[in-house]
């Protein structure tokens, strides 16, 4: 089966369209989403009915939480809790009904499937060999996908040891041997430096894995974000991908 893994969209749909555009030229069996498709972006219900309609499975990540009232807007500060604040405000009955029924973690194809990390779904973000070590651990399983760092990463262990680290875009890998912890980066608001929309495609029969970026129309949502009156931060750091 071949897969698209996104994760991570944050209301951005000119950055979700983008991804499906390409994602549709791949042709895969299956789309998963790890969460996130609210909080800091203009236009949460879209991306909401977008990705209800698309994705075979979708997790909860803890802006969708904090949106649909699981996790306390107190819980975040600055300009999340501005955006998941104004969110809220925004957010149609079906999209709400829609984040009320994910999760933070699931499975699919027998792929454990985290939003944040094994250890805490919702809250951890796999950053270091410690947090990569223990969800490999705790996942049991020879391939694990996480999302919430907003950052592109392939991980692996082998006899013991660990490696790997960033992954840019047209990484093409192959994971025949030992165990490995991938995140697709983030969709709508990369934080790893390339301000392109980030997707994984998984061929889980061969075991490859491929990391792609695509252009969006970057302007189009800074545009919206300030006519909405979120921060304007938001808008400013996705032109640098930071």
């Amino acid at each position: 089966m071949r897969v698209a893994v996104i994760s991570d969209i944050h209301g951005n749909l000119s950055a979700l369209e983008a991804v499906l555009a390409a994602v549709d030229d791949e042709a895969p069996d299956e789309l998963w989403c790890l969460g996130d498709l609210v909080g800091y972006g203009p236009r949460p219900n879209e991306c909401c009915e977008t990705v209800e309609a698309r994705a075979a499975v979708c997790l909860g990540g803890n802006h969708d939480l904090a949106v649909r009232g699981t996790i306390e807007l107190s819980e975040f500060s600055g300009d999340a809790a501005a955006a998941a604040a104004w969110t809220r405000g925004v957010l149609a009955p079906t999209a709400r009904a829609y984040l009320d029924s994910l999760e933070p973690e699931g499975e699919r194809a027998g792929v454990p499937l985290f939003h944040g990390s094994a250890r805490d779904p919702v809250w951890e973000y796999v950053l270091s060999d410690e947090a990569a070590a223990v969800t490999l651990e705790l996942a049991g399983a020879p391939l694990v996908l996480v999302g919430h760092s907003h950052v592109a990463l392939q991980v692996f262990l082998q006899d013991g040891v660990l490696a790997g680290g960033l992954a840019p875009a047209g990484s093409e890998l192959e994971l025949a041997e030992g165990d490995a912890l991938l995140n697709p980066g983030s969709v709508g608001q990369p934080r790893d430096g390339d301000p392109r929309a980030a997707y994984l495609l998984l061929d889980l029969e061969t075991r490859r894995a491929s990391f792609r970026r695509v252009e969006y129309d970057i302007e189009r949502t800074q545009a919206e974000i300030r006519e909405q009156g979120l921060p304007d931060l938001l808008a400013t750091r996705l032109s640098t991908g930071q």
